[in-house]
């Protein structure tokens, strides 16, 4: 592993120019643990809007991430499942104006479903939400509560479009991050699976799923809880996207723009040789979240285009203003879920909502020693307070999703 150590800096070097102005961003540190072992700040995060207090779903640290004890929230809302039932606590969110933070659940009511079973397909059609509010960071919460929207929803139709036994509605991945818009509003990027005239799962793509993106829209109430509205649909061109379009991750630009990134798909019945274009999608709302344009493929600010394959991305506002997207990139086009490396962040410009190509900077990527496959997927970044530093914590997983190496990315952000 030293040998791919010292390649890796010496490939980063060679992309530097030595009489170039000092990058944007940078890579201060590289850290690879042992196999099977995570770093302590994975999926980590901040309570309060300023402090240096954090918490996972079962540590907690106030040294800002240097030291974690052991620490589950009460009441135990879990504790007493009926066999079979799940839920799963993706990382909280909080409110930077009203302190109050928000944690997100996902449900799985599925009685004597056998708990050894990851991501059961009978989850297309049952999984929704439940969130939880805590307003001293965490330590307790005050509910458990399904989201339901307004209106006549009932548990079984709990949103627009979905019912339960039919269809259900989730969070992708962990870079599906709330935000908080400038006229207060929560917004939540949650997946749908399609519905077809038949009321049966429909894959107009050819893919083995099909999502559409859309928002649900939450308004602070008495009681510290939400009032849930669900957004207009972001629906993939089944001709260009054989999965649809899901893993949305949003961020506001300065000038109220909201943008909407989200993972689609080649491959599939309809593209076995992979001949369609794989992208990142774009969406945006002018109106805080409640109507999307149609999707298009993301580029770089100066209107190219790039290769992205199916995976996670993870856009990233920090106290400064300034955004950053992390995600996979490609020389060719990808296939699928493939190539799932080089990993990179690159600053978004707030005006094109594009990928800055000279800010791109690479994380880490397929080394010497590693075999056929590698994943640098599934992580979530987040801005070190006291150093603005930006933190990447993640795994690098081998091609079966089996094995692992922990591994810690730290850049250092510079002045444009």
């Amino acid at each position: 592993m030293a040998r791919s150590l010292v390649w890796f800096v010496v490939l980063m070097g060679f992309l530097a120019s030595a009489d170039a102005a000092p990058p944007v961003l940078q890579l201060k540190s590289r850290t690879l643990l042992k196999p099977g072992e995570t770093s302590p700040r994975e999926s980590a995060g901040y309570v309060h809007p300023t402090g240096t207090e954090m918490v996972t779903s079962s540590t907690r640290s106030t040294d800002n991430g240097q030291t974690w004890s052991a620490a589950r929230p009460l009441p135990d809302f879990d504790g007493k499942l009926r066999k079979g039932f799940r839920r799963y606590s993706y990382p909280a969110f909080v409110d930077p104006v009203e302190d109050r933070l928000v944690t997100l659940v996902l449900s799985l009511d599925v009685p004597d479903l056998d708990p050894n079973i990851e991501e059961p397909p009978i989850g297309e059609n049952e999984y929704y939400l439940r969130y939880r509010v805590s307003t001293d960071g965490g330590k307790t919460y005050l509910f458990d509560e399904r989201v339901r929207q307004e209106g006549d929803y009932t548990d079984q139709h709990p949103i627009d479009d979905v019912w339960l036994g039919k269809n259900g509605y989730y969070l992708g991945d962990v870079g599906c991050i709330p935000i908080r818009t400038r006229e207060g509003k929560i917004l939540v990027p949650v997946q749908v699976p399609l519905l077809g005239a038949d009321g049966k799962l429909s894959l107009p793509g050819g893919g083995f799923t099909h999502q559409y993106t859309r928002m649900l829209i939450g308004t602070w109430v008495a009681g510290n809880k939400l009032k849930w509205e669900v957004s207009s649909k972001i629906v993939g061109d089944p001709d260009r996207t054989s999965r649809g379009l899901f893993e949305p991750t949003l961020i506001e630009l300065p000038d109220g723009r909201i943008i909407c990134l989200m993972r689609g798909s080649n491959g599939g019945q309809r593209d076995a040789d992979c001949k369609w274009m794989a992208y990142k999608w774009i969406s945006t709302s002018r109106d805080g979240g409640r109507t999307w344009s149609e999707a298009e493929p993301w580029k770089y600010s100066d209107g190219t285009e790039f290769h992205s394959p199916s995976a996670m991305s993870q856009l990233l506002k920090q106290a400064d203003g300034r955004i950053f997207w992390l995600g996979n990139l490609s020389a060719t086009n990808c296939c699928g879920n493939d190539p799932r490396y080089p990993l990179v962040i690159g600053e978004v410009d707030p005006k094109t909502g594009g990928l800055t190509k000279d800010s791109v900077l690479t994380l880490d990527t397929r080394l010497p020693d590693d075999t056929e496959g590698l994943n640098l997927s599934h992580w979530l970044a987040y801005e070190e307070r006291g150093t603005g530093e930006i933190c990447v914590p993640m795994r690098r997983w081998k091609a079966d999703y089996k094995r692992f190496q922990g591994a810690e990315y730290v850049v250092s952000v510079g002045k444009r």
